[in-house]
């Protein structure tokens, strides 16, 4: 029944004006904007809903992950950019300098580093 289905994902900004600017200048993705919200138009044609709760309170985990092929050049960009990425004690390996969690050499998964948007919802950038 579902299977058939074209779902999608989404999830809740407190303001749709600066979410817009925030995913369209910062993480320099295609956004478009609907009636009921954004969508975050993304490779291989996914898309992401975004919509506007002013009373929204952030997920405590990754809700978007993005692979890239150079992960230390996509994180020095988004740095370059204004993006603060996420620091956790918590892992299994210390993150770098540039809060990179080295999985590939300590065969944790992937290289990875998480970051905010502007209302808290966390995002992640890992390698391929």
């Amino acid at each position: 029944m579902l299977q058939e289905s074209h779902a999608y994902s989404g999830f809740a900004v407190r303001d749709l004006t600066a979410a817009k600017d925030f995913y369209t200048d910062m993480l320099g993705l295609v956004v478009e904007e609907g009636e009921m919200g954004l969508t975050l138009k993304l490779a291989d044609g996914l898309r992401i809903f975004v919509y506007e709760k002013p009373d929204h309170q952030p997920a405590t985990y990754t809700i978007l992950n993005f692979p890239v092929e150079d992960i230390d050049l996509t994180v020095d960009e988004l740095m370059g950019k204004g993006v603060v990425f996420e620091h956790y004690d918590n892992l299994p390996a210390p993150q770098d300098e540039k809060e990179i969690l080295r999985g590939k050499a300590g065969g944790y998964g992937p290289d990875i580093a998480w970051f905010r948007d502007l209302d808290g919802n966390i995002f992640a950038v890992h390698s391929t």
